[in-house]
Order: C-alpha cells, then structure tokens, then sequence
C-alpha cells in the first residue's frame, strides 16, 4: 500500500509540473502591441502576397469575427485584416512577417492590434476616453468603439495580460495622429498612455520600446504638418523611435496604399531588429 502511493504520489508531481510546462511562458514568443487609428487598422486591399501565413507569427485576435472563423482572446496564424473584421492590409502584418523573416526559427512573433479609425488619441487614456468616444458622432465610429466593449485601452490592455501568459511583451508599434494635426500636446498625451500600458502590465517604467510611424507625405495629404510633432516623441519617451513614411505610397489624402503598408511594416520590423541586436541590410 505504501508503495502504491509513493508511486502515485511521483506520478501526480510529475503530471503537475508536465501541465505547468505545457501552459508556461515562452521566453522566445515575441509579443507586440499595436495600436492607433486607420493606417494601423489596415486600409491597404489584400493582395496574394499578403495572405501568405508562417507558423511562426500569430495574432491574438481582439475581436469575434464569425466570417473569419475567429474567436475574441484566442491565437491564430497571422493573416489579415489582423486588427477589425472588415478592416484590410496593416503595417503590423509586414511587421510581422519581416521579424520572422529576419529572426532565428527558435522564435516566434505575435502581435495584437487594437485601432479605431478616426479617433482622437485620448480615445486610448484610460481616464479620459469617455470624453472621446464620440470623437465623431457617427454609426461607423460609434460600432467601432462599441466593438471593442467602449473601451478599446482595456480591451487592449486585457488581450496583453493574456498574451503575457504565453510570451513576453517585446515592444509597442503606434500609427495616429492624423486626427490630432496640429496639436503640440501629442506627445504628451501618447506619453500618458504609454505610461499607463507599462503600469497596468506590471513593466518596468520606460522597459518597452516604442515605435511611432510618421503620417502620409505624399505630394497630395491632409496630414504631414502632423510629422514634425510626431518626431517630438523621444523627447518625452526616451525609448521611442519614429518610423519615417518616405516614399511610401497613398491611395488617398489620408492612407497608404498597400504597397506603402508593407514598406513602412518592414520598417517598424527593421527598427524592433535592430533594438532586439539583429542588423539587417
């Protein structure tokens, strides 16, 4: 009897530590957090190129899209849209596919992507947003915000507490500004809400790199005077970097078009390579 339960007893410790190593963090799963309004929703048209999916780089989708076969908190191969059901080509997608392109086989990249487009960046304060929830008094905007529960910061912030389960949290990639033109307390705002993912992540202040890409500055745009402001940040986040848009190309006065996406996403990856100590030419 006593040797049965010895054996029992090993086998139950051995079970146990098996179910902890299964559901483990993985120090080689990269995550990413992105961010913004409608550049970083995506409204690039999907191209073959871009369906093409890798094991390797996966989205924790952030919300239920039944005509996707996605579920709200579960990971998927990356594929866009990877941020709205209906949205289409984002930065984040060749972001991703360009770290995984660059990177050692033994890691892996995921990214979650919370944008609404349209919105003022105070939509992402966890205390003011309530005041920017109608940043325009519209259905489209108003589905928007309402799909991400009326709060996309929490619902961003929540998607990044599980998302830490599995991997470690590696950087921040931001795309708005375009509704804030003009407005030289930008980087103060983004500073705040910066400040606060670190907190509400249990991070270290300032640990995390964050990388902000520059507005649309094609010859035709409703938003370049934004750019100078937006290179202001590192002067209030010191582990920020802005990710120029020259020469990535426009559909409109406002959003890049898909190829302009796919340069200004292996930008951001170049940018996070490099601070993760990988060189590329």
């Amino acid at each position: 009897m006593k040797i049965y339960s010895t054996t029992k007893l090993l086998f139950l410790t051995a079970l146990f530590f098996t179910s902890m190593k299964l559901t483990a963090q993985d120090s080689n799963f990269y995550i990413f957090l992105c961010f913004g309004q409608s550049n970083m929703e995506g409204q690039g048209a999907i191209e073959t190129i871009d369906t093409v999916t890798n094991s390797r780089f996966k989205l924790l989708q952030a919300l239920d899209c039944p005509g996707l076969n996605r579920e709200e908190g579960k990971w998927y191969e990356a594929a866009p849209p990877t941020c709205q059901c209906d949205t289409n080509l984002s930065p984040a997608d060749w972001f991703g596919k360009t770290m995984v392109e660059h990177l050692p086989d033994s890691i892996s990249i995921g990214i979650i992507n919370v944008a609404i487009g349209g919105c003022d960046i105070r939509l992402f304060d966890k205390d003011k947003y309530e005041e920017y929830t109608l940043t325009y008094d519209e259905d489209w905007f108003k589905n928007k915000v309402a799909g991400y529960g009326g709060n996309p910061y929490k619902r961003l912030i929540d998607l990044a507490k599980i998302a830490k389960k599995d991997g470690v949290i590696k950087g921040i990639l931001l795309h708005q500004g375009e509704t804030n033109t003009g407005d030289e307390e930008w980087p103060k705002y983004v500073e705040k809400v910066y400040n606060d993912i670190l907190n509400d992540l249990s991070l270290e202040s300032n640990s995390i790199p964050l990388l902000a890409g520059e507005m649309m500055q094609t010859e035709v745009n409703c938003c370049a005077e934004m750019i100078p402001i937006v290179n202001k940040l590192p002067e209030v986040i010191p582990n920020s970097y802005i990710i120029s848009s020259e020469g990535c190309t426009g559909q409109d006065e406002a959003h890049f078009d898909s190829a302009g996406y796919r340069l200004l996403g292996k930008r951001y990856g170049y940018q996070m390579l490099e601070l993760l100590g990988y060189k590329v030419e």
